[in-house]
C-alpha cells in the first residue's frame, strides 16, 4: 500500500477512523520557515467535523501536535512528525456492518485486496484521514506564502445550484462568510437549504470545489508524462469521493473554436503575458505564470441513512440501513483538503524545478 505522496516535498500518513490517532510525516520542508501553529490549526478547524448543521456532528477537535523537525518556531528541514488524537469514535455504530459491503464503498475492493478490512468508519479509507493532507497543506502553504504564491478554493456547485462564473466575478474573502463556503451569498443560501432538504431525507448530494492558484512562477511541471496538470489532477482524484478534474476552460471549452480559445500573447511592461487565459495558466504541461485555475467534481457521499440492499462476506443478498454521523455533501470540508493538495503539488513542482538546473 502506497502511502506517500510528492517527490520533494513529500507526505506520508497513517491512522484509521476509529483508531488511536491519524498523523503523518512530512519530509522534504525547505529549512529556516516560520511555523505558524495557530495557522495550521485553523486550516484542521475547516476541515473539521461538527462545524455546522450541515455537516457531521461527530465532536473532534482535531488538536495537531507537532512532533519533530521544528526549532524555535522554524523548520529545520528535518521530517516533521505529526499527530491529531481521535476522541470521538462510535465504533459500535458500525458493528453491523462487520460482514456487509456497503455500496459504492471501499469494504468490498479493500476486502479482495487485503483480505481484511477495518469496518469501523470505513478504517483507512476514511475521509478523516484527509486531515494529515490538511496539516500538510498548511506546512506547504507557509512555505509558498514566502513566494508569493496563494491558493484559495471555494464551494462552486452543489446539486444543480451552480456559480455562473469563474474566480474572476467573486470576490473570494467571502467564501469562509457562510457554512458551504461559497463565495456568493445568495447562491450559498441556496446550496445549503439544499443539503438541508436533502440530510432530512436520508440522502447525499455532491458537487464542484474551484481553485485558483496565484503568484505561481512559470517553468513549473514537465513537458512529457509529469505535466503539471497531470500532477494537480493526481493530487485532487487521491481525496475521498473525487469524479473528476478539468483545468482551464475544461470540458466547456470544446464547443468553441481554437481561434476563440488560444491565449495570444503580448507584452505588460517589460513581461511577456497571454492576453487571455483560457489554458488555465498551465502551456505544454508547464506553468506560464498565469493564475492557475480548476474544478474538482465530488461524488454524493457512499453512506445513506435510508435502506439499502447489499450482499454480505457470504454472498448472501441482505438490506441494511446506516447509523452513525456523517456528512449529507462533503463539499464544505474538502474545500480546505483541496487547498492542502494543490499546495503541497505546487510547492513540490517548484523545489523539483530548482532540481533541473545547473
Amino acid at each position: 500500500m502506497r502511502n506517500t505522496f510528492g517527490n520533494i516535498f513529500t507526505l506520508t500518513t497513517f491512522g484509521e477512523s476509529h483508531g488511536a490517532a491519524v498523523g503523518g510525516v512530512v519530509d522534504g520542508m525547505p529549512a529556516g520557515i516560520d511555523i505558524d501553529l495557530e495557522f495550521i490549526q485553523s486550516e484542521l478547524n475547516r476541515r473539521r467535523p461538527g462545524q455546522s448543521a450541515i455537516t457531521t456532528s461527530r465532536q473532534e477537535a482535531d488538536q495537531v501536535e507537532l512532533l519533530s523537525g521544528v526549532f524555535e518556531g522554524r523548520s529545520t528541514g528535518c521530517p516533521i512528525g505529526f499527530i491529531v488524537r481521535n476522541k470521538d469514535q462510535h465504533s459500535q455504530d458500525y458493528e453491523s456492518l462487520r460482514t456487509l459491503f456497503r455500496p459504492s464503498h471501499a469494504d468490498f475492493t479493500y476486502y479482495y485486496k487485503y483480505g481484511t478490512r477495518d469496518h469501523r468508519g470505513g478504517g483507512r479509507s476514511s475521509a478523516r484521514i484527509t486531515l494529515s493532507r490538511v496539516v500538510a497543506g498548511a506546512l506547504a502553504k507557509l512555505a509558498l506564502r514566502q513566494l508569493g504564491i496563494t491558493v484559495e478554493a471555494y464551494t462552486s456547485q452543489v446539486g444543480s445550484i451552480a456559480l455562473e462564473h469563474d474566480y474572476r466575478s467573486y470576490d473570494l474573502s467571502m467564501t469562509e462568510q457562510n457554512a458551504v463556503r461559497c463565495p456568493d451569498p445568495d447562491k450559498a443560501a441556496l446550496m445549503e437549504q439544499l443539503i438541508q432538504q436533502v440530510k432530512s431525507e436520508g440522502d447525499t448530494i455532491g458537487g464542484v470545489i474551484s481553485c485558483v492558484v496565484k503568484g505561481c512562477p512559470k517553468g513549473l511541471g514537465e513537458p512529457e508524462f509529469d505535466k503539471l496538470h497531470a500532477a494537480l489532477a493526481h493530487a485532487m482524484l487521491s481525496i475521498n469521493a473525487v469524479k473528476g478534474f478539468e483545468y482551464g476552460e475544461g470540458f466547456a471549452g470544446v464547443s468553441q473554436r481554437g481561434s476563440e480559445q488560444n491565449d495570444v500573447f503580448c507584452m505588460s511592461g517589460n513581461d511577456i503575458v497571454t492576453a487571455t487565459n483560457h489554458s488555465g495558466g498551465i502551456q505544454g504541461g508547464i506553468s506560464n505564470g498565469q493564475n492557475i485555475y480548476f474544478r474538482v467534481a465530488f461524488k454524493p457521499v457512499a453512506t445513506l441513512l435510508q435502506e439499502q440492499q447489499t450482499v454480505d462476506l457470504k454472498g448472501n443478498v441482505t438490506t441494511f440501513t446506516a447509523h452513525g454521523r456523517h456528512d449529507p455533501c462533503v463539499l464544505p470540508r474538502a474545500v480546505p483538503v483541496v487547498e492542502a493538495m494543490a499546495a503541497i503539488t505546487i510547492l513540490d513542482q517548484y523545489l523539483l524545478s530548482k532540481t533541473s538546473k545547473i
